[in-house]
């Protein structure tokens, strides 16, 4: 997983640490981006170009949009053998713009799940490794979507999930835009769980259950550190 996420920082910061252009798109806060809506993606297209693009992958040849909602996430282990990801692997990679994400930890005496958010220590940006697609519409209109791949946790994950997304490099982000590299076996090790002492995670409100609620709420702590035992996820 994840199956939500986070991008609140503010586009001019965003301009000069991915180096795109704005286009002319508008980026408001997003504090619990949901699976089918829109997020801002990072291509290159001459240089980096920043795109809204729909989360949950349609390859180009389905027959409708509905089969994004199952391809919100790419396995790394399996990108070659899938369909529907080993083309945009080699030629469509893209950095999927984020702050925080989330993911739920199921409690051994309660039936319901408690959420968590992931961030850098630095609380800085950061991009997903993602895949993208162009898909033509039956009334010929084009959907841009993408998808995030995913990897084994780290020590920081493991607790609460059994996968993670792949948390990419600064030093590892050109590389994986270029189009023109497309020896897919050189880029299977920027593929890595991020380093666990390089981010932290707290309890959060069970709002972010709703992707109804996309508020500043959704980010906020539940308790302090000391209350909600955060520090046994400080690594």
């Amino acid at each position: 997983m994840p199956g939500r996420f986070s991008q609140t920082t503010e586009l001019e910061v965003l301009k000069d640490r991915f180096r795109f252009p704005s286009n002319g798109i508008t980026l408001n806060p997003r504090y619990n981006i949901a699976p089918g809506q829109l997020s801002p993606i990072v291509i290159k297209d001459g240089g980096n170009n920043l795109k809204m693009m729909r989360w949950g992958l349609v390859p180009s040849w389905a027959k409708d949009a509905s089969i994004g909602y199952k391809m919100i996430n790419a396995r790394a282990e399996t990108l070659t053998q899938k369909p529907s990801f080993k083309n945009s692997f080699k030629e469509r990679r893209c950095l999927v713009i984020a702050d925080g994400f989330y993911e739920w930890e199921k409690s051994e005496k309660k039936v319901f799940k408690i959420p968590y958010r992931f961030v850098l220590r630095s609380r800085e940006p950061f991009a997903f490794a993602g895949l993208w697609d162009s898909w033509k519409a039956p009334d010929g209109s084009i959907l841009l979507s993408f998808t995030i791949i995913t990897i084994e946790p780290n020590d920081l994950m493991k607790p609460i999930h059994d996968r993670m997304p792949v948390l990419l490099k600064q030093s590892d982000e050109d590389i994986w835009l270029d189009n023109d590299f497309r020896d897919v076996e050189k880029l299977f090790p920027l593929l890595a769980p991020y380093p666990s002492q390089m981010m932290e995670a707290y309890e959060v409100s069970t709002l972010v259950n709703s992707p109804k609620n996309d508020t500043p709420e959704c980010v906020k702590p539940k308790k302090s550190v000391k209350e909600s035992g955060l520090l046994s996820f400080r690594l």
